[in-house]
């Protein structure tokens, strides 16, 4: 997402391709043009191991005649290629199946200027030998590090893009972002047995991102203290999930408020709206507005306003998230969560949601639960939408009077969210790192698969 950019040669193509839409057939029409130059370097055990470069331009044109639509999308900007797409798109449309609820966002919906400059666009630009010295500095603060045997690779990379939309319903706005990441993956090895860890960040300015030794010797120190893990026999007990992953247990959350989810009748709380899911005190908050934010926009993929609002409420789901075609159908408005690609209608994605932190730290977590398992990785999370039910392999560590006792591995956990999410305990932990974030999680009661 990003903040309002000035024009660029490219602008008159996309009020010009709405013009030839509507004279070709159409009754409404949207046009995108999504504007990226990006650059990664990658390294492996002390060799350079690839250089990327992208400069892309992506047309999309979505069209309705009636109420059917079609969504045709070209990397050629010429004349050719826009009258070919309008035509495509017209005529596709024309033989689609209707869609009772599809149109473009209501005209009372859509966002209104000036927009807030949210400083999503920092003009720095890296130098391929920029990248890979950080690149490198990364990985060798890992290897440093006793134990670590070998990298999986460090990468640095920069990108930015702008995207503008324009609409038939008279909605014509840009906005324009930057992205900085560093990530890196070793592995750790005793006895033959490897432990592996990585970690990866992503800021919009490059002054906010985690300097290269700090992520280094984060992700070299985790493959090491993994060393010598071992597996527990299944019970049930306490559960910690750090609050790095955290968030993974809340976006089967975002996905049961999906407008479309629940439209769908897919969710494992579409009659839940207005009623309890998670402790008294606890929210789970939503800002397209934060300065910064890898989620922060002025306006939705549709063009609809968006505010700041309380997705879950000292407890309570206080709304659904909502585009224009799911609104339609459950007959609502658009809470602005409209997102887009290049191809297809709109989906639904959240802007900057985090769940609000509790007193304990990690720390305090552990004690409070005296012994369990904090769980530091996971990987291969199930989850039955219509139920709730959800599993995940883990890795973590064993503690025991708030202590760690000693690492452990390949074991699963496992129960149904309606009841995980009553009972969670969240720690005071929160960080802003992704557009969702959460403090470490605590739940007194968790079905441990192990040995």
């Amino acid at each position: 997402m990003s903040s309002p950019e000035p024009a660029t040669p490219a602008d008159d193509i996309l009020p010009s391709l709405i013009e030839h839409a509507l004279k070709a057939g159409a009754d409404a029409a949207e046009a995108i043009l999504s504007e990226r130059e990006a650059l990664s370097v990658g390294v492996r055990n002390s060799a350079l191991e690839e250089v990327e470069r992208e400069e892309s331009r992506d047309l999309s044109l979505r069209v309705f005649v009636g109420r059917r639509q079609a969504v045709v999308s070209s990397s050629s900007l010429s004349a050719d290629a826009r009258r070919r797409l309008v035509e495509r798109a017209v005529a596709m449309a024309a033989l689609a199946p209707e869609d009772p609820f599809g149109g473009l966002a209501d005209a009372s919906d859509l966002a209104v200027g000036p927009f807030p400059d949210l400083d999503l666009h920092d003009a720095t630009e890296r130098s391929p030998e920029a990248l890979e010295a950080t690149a490198r500095a990364t990985e060798a603060a890992a290897l440093a590090i006793a134990g670590v045997s070998r990298s999986e690779g460090a990468d640095a990379a920069w990108s930015r893009g702008r995207w503008r939309l324009v609409t038939s319903e008279g909605f014509d706005a840009a906005r324009q972002h930057s992205r900085f990441s560093l990530s890196a993956s070793v592995i750790a090895e005793k006895d033959g047995v490897m432990e592996r860890a990585g970690e990866g960040r992503a800021v919009r300015h490059l002054s906010d991102l985690i300097g290269p030794g700090d992520l280094g010797r984060r992700v070299g120190e985790r493959a090491a203290a993994k060393i010598g893990a071992r597996k527990i026999g299944s019970t049930t007990a306490p559960v910690i999930f750090e609050n790095r992953i955290a968030a993974a247990l809340l976006s089967p959350l975002l996905g049961a408020v999906s407008g479309p989810s629940v439209a769908r009748g897919t969710s494992f709380l579409k009659d839940r709206l207005g009623q309890r899911v998670l402790p008294e005190g606890v929210s789970l908050l939503d800002d397209p507005f934060r300065p910064r934010g890898l989620g922060s926009t002025p306006f939705d993929d549709e063009g609809v306003r968006v505010a700041a609002r309380a997705i879950v409420e000292d407890g309570v789901i206080a709304t659904w998230l909502l585009n224009t075609a799911s609104a339609r159908q459950l007959g609502l408005r658009s809470t602005g969560h409209g997102a887009r690609g290049s191809a297809g209608p709109a989906g639904v994605s959240v802007h900057n949601a985090h769940l609000t932190p509790g007193r304990n730290d990690l720390a305090g977590l552990m004690a409070q639960a005296d012994r369990g398992l904090l769980v530091t990785g996971m990987f291969g999370p199930s989850l039955n939408a219509n139920t709730g039910d959800w599993s995940a392999g883990v890795n973590g560590f064993w503690f025991e009077g708030g202590d760690i006792v000693h690492p452990v591995s390949e074991v699963t956990v496992a129960g149904n969210l309606t009841d995980l999410y009553a009972r969670l305990v969240p720690g005071a932990d929160l960080e802003f790192h992704d557009a969702l974030n959460s403090p470490s999680l605590l739940f007194d009661a968790v079905a441990i698969a192990g040995k």
